[in-house]
């Protein structure tokens, strides 16, 4: 083991650094011959991202306006058509106007402004508190409301189930007849 051990520790001092250099040479030499036929029928091949109608984004900045946003858009691969535009709601300013009548104290014009509805209008004689006319209240109101029954606000008629679907029938009909249209187009 001690001879062993003697020539192992001979070989580690007896070792050196070794170290390698490589050259090399290379030479390249090259020749080309090319031709090229050109054809004049080429054809181009773009491709780019399909036609959009964005419909604009219409909103109203406070909440103390009585008008709401509609906006829609239509694309076909020719023609784009987008608008917008707001809608009066004339209820809400009916509630607006009498609510600022009756903060200044004029609770009468408050609730004449809200009788222009006939559903109100009905609403007040159901509940025995006919609506002001012209400055009268109480039976002397519902006197001249009866001696000038073509003062009394329009009956709204409600939309049955039966309305409603011929309604939207007919605006399926109408989209419809509006696509085939657009197809002809392309």
């Amino acid at each position: 083991m001690r001879n062993f051990l003697a020539v192992a520790f001979f070989v580690m001092i007896a070792v050196t650094q070794a170290s390698a250099q490589t050259t090399s040479n290379v030479n390249t030499d090259s020749k080309s011959n090319s031709t090229v036929n050109t054809d004049a029928n080429s054809k181009t091949i773009v491709i780019s991202p399909p036609p959009s109608a964005i419909s604009p984004s219409i909103g109203s900045s406070s909440s103390d306006l009585c008008l709401s946003g509609v906006s829609g858009a239509v694309q076909t691969q020719i023609l784009g058509v987008s608008t917008g535009e707001m809608v009066r709601d004339e209820n809400c300013e009916r509630l607006k106007i009498s609510k600022t009548l009756y903060d200044m104290g004029m609770k009468v014009a408050a609730v004449s402004v809200l009788c222009q509805d006939r559903r109100v209008f009905d609403a007040m004689e159901m509940a025995g508190t006919p609506c002001p006319f012209l400055g009268e209240i109480g039976q002397k109101a519902t006197d001249q409301w009866k001696n000038n029954p073509g003062r009394i606000p329009e009956a709204e008629v409600m939309e049955t189930k039966k309305d409603v679907q011929k309604r939207n029938g007919a605006i399926a009909a109408g989209g419809i007849g509006t696509a085939l249209l657009m197809l002809l187009l392309l």
